[in-house]
């Protein structure tokens, strides 16, 4: 059985890099974030609409990632980790990146964080410093913390296990490290 797990946090707090180190220390695979290729794409003038459209492909590209896993294993092919899969971003992301921006969530968001279950998640912490590019909107901290608590916030009051991630990138790995381990 695959286990997932989920890195989520405000933007740029090493969502993405943490994924890609852990997805090489596991030597298994990692789910990008969706939304930077949407906006990449198409813009970054979206509008509320388009967080649903972005909200699917990211549970397209997990379900496609889950599907090769699966059929890898069940092809004996066990030249990676099969057993982990690290996501960068889930629909916590997308409800509150929905409420933070517009003040409403799609339902259909809402449906897929009842539906969709995960081992752990992975909560960055705002401790590390801002990096600017073209996608990132919130660069002052007073929002970086408010939209950090909105996270906690929703990991506090759910059921699946999760661990806050702090300090440089090291110290970051080496915290996520010891927390899949537990659940393996």
């Amino acid at each position: 059985m695959i286990k997932k797990i989920v890195v989520i946090g405000p933007e740029s707090t090493g969502k993405s890099t943490l994924c890609e180190q852990l997805a090489a220390h596991y030597k298994t695979v990692w789910v990008r974030e969706y939304a930077r290729e949407y906006l990449l794409a198409n813009g970054t003038n979206y509008t509320f609409e388009n967080l649903l459209d972005i909200a699917k492909g990211q549970v397209a590209g997990e379900e496609s990632a889950m599907s090769n896993e699966q059929e890898a294993m069940g092809n004996g092919q066990w030249t990676m980790n099969h057993q982990l899969l690290f996501i960068d971003t889930d629909m916590y992301v997308m409800k509150v990146w929905c409420e933070f921006v517009f003040g409403k969530c799609h339902n259909w968001i809402l449906d897929q964080i009842t539906e969709r279950k995960y081992d752990l998640y992975l909560l960055c912490n705002v401790d590390l410093p801002w990096v600017k590019d073209e996608l990132r909107e919130y660069p002052d901290l007073e929002s970086r913390e408010k939209l950090y608590h909105f996270y906690k916030d929703l990991m506090v009051n759910q059921e699946t296990p999760w661990v806050d991630i702090s300090g440089n990138y090291e110290e970051r790995l080496q915290k996520a490290i010891n927390a899949v381990d537990t659940i393996l």
